[in-house]
């Protein structure tokens, strides 16, 4: 499901900062490049700028790591001719993320990054003492009743970050999460009841909004903890509480509080699918009618993806 695992992983960080509060108070504002969050190797800084960076922000990819085009800053697109750094499973490696540029001071823009996902992935991790897939299967999946998932954690040809058999030593917290289908609308129909699953509240509440609206860490651009959302009405014909994560591929997951709709949109080419980074068998034949899928225009929000939130909201309100 390509970065729609960035979804997953903040939800597993809004849980985490409920269960580990007296770790990390300060919660969302909390100053992460901190030996107390991030491993010691990283210390001194290469950037001063980056003590300042704050858990929101890297939520909210507002924190300046380096990402890619478009950028926003203060609501206006910019497209920085700096190349982008930002590659693939790279970024979701701990060297890789800690030591990614800044492009701006934090809080100063809004860059797509998925280093800046991964990061968080391993505050989780210190902080609950495990890696947070087992975080996940303990405190999410499993209460809500998943059946089986995991993420595409063999990358043979990626240099560092991997073990003898070409393994990621850590959960990827940019993306390469698998789920089924009908797991996926668990997840989503968790989000529509603001983190609550029969009579358990799995998510706290407030995060669960928060992820549905502009956040205070990202001024620049409609994106919350890793969902778009459509606050600003840019989305035409669609409610202003939805809100959803589109990716490669053409992956989404959508909610509509108002409507009271969650959708979950298949996609993907053959290499999501590849067993060489599941290790799972593929026992069919692949049509091929997604390989050459390419986004929308990326000067609107979210158009590849939200064109198929557009139509599903039109025909259910007609």
């Amino acid at each position: 499901m390509a970065s729609c695992g960035k979804a997953f992983t903040s939800i597993a960080t809004g849980i985490m900062l409920k269960e580990k509060a007296s770790l990390i108070p300060n919660g969302l504002d909390e100053k992460v490049f901190t030996p107390k969050y991030l491993p010691g190797e990283i210390f001194p800084l290469d950037d001063p700028r980056k003590a300042q960076i704050t858990l929101g922000q890297l939520l909210s990819m507002s924190a300046g790591v380096r990402g890619t085009n478009p950028v926003y800053v203060r609501g206006v697109r910019q497209d920085w001719e700096q190349p982008t750094e930002d590659n693939g499973p790279y970024s979701t490696t701990d060297g890789f993320a800690m030591r990614q540029s800044l492009w701006c001071a934090p809080g100063d823009c809004y860059s797509y990054s998925t280093a800046s996902s991964h990061l968080p992935a391993m505050i989780v991790r210190r902080l609950t003492g495990m890696e947070m897939e087992d975080y996940m299967r303990l405190r999410l999946t499993s209460p809500l009743g998943f059946g089986t998932w995991g993420y595409a954690m063999y990358r043979p040809k990626l240099k560092g970050g991997i073990d003898a058999a070409g393994r990621m030593l850590h959960t990827p917290g940019g993306g390469s999460i698998g789920v089924r289908s009908t797991d996926v609308l668990r997840f989503a129909y968790l989000m529509l009841h603001e983190g609550k699953w029969g009579k358990q509240q799995i998510v706290p509440a407030a995060f669960v909004k928060m992820c549905g609206r502009m956040v205070k860490y990202n001024p620049h651009y409609s994106h919350s903890f890793n969902f778009n959302v459509n606050q600003d009405r840019h989305l035409a014909g669609v409610p202003s509480d939805a809100y959803w994560k589109g990716v490669a591929g053409g992956y989404a997951i959508y909610v509509v509080p108002s409507l009271d709709m969650v959708i979950y949109k298949m996609g993907g080419n053959e290499g999501q699918y590849d067993p060489q980074l599941t290790r799972l068998p593929v026992k069919y034949s692949y049509d091929g009618s997604r390989a050459n899928w390419k986004p929308g225009d990326p000067k609107i929000v979210g158009d590849a993806t939200g064109k198929t939130l557009q139509m599903v909201v039109a025909a259910v309100s007609r």
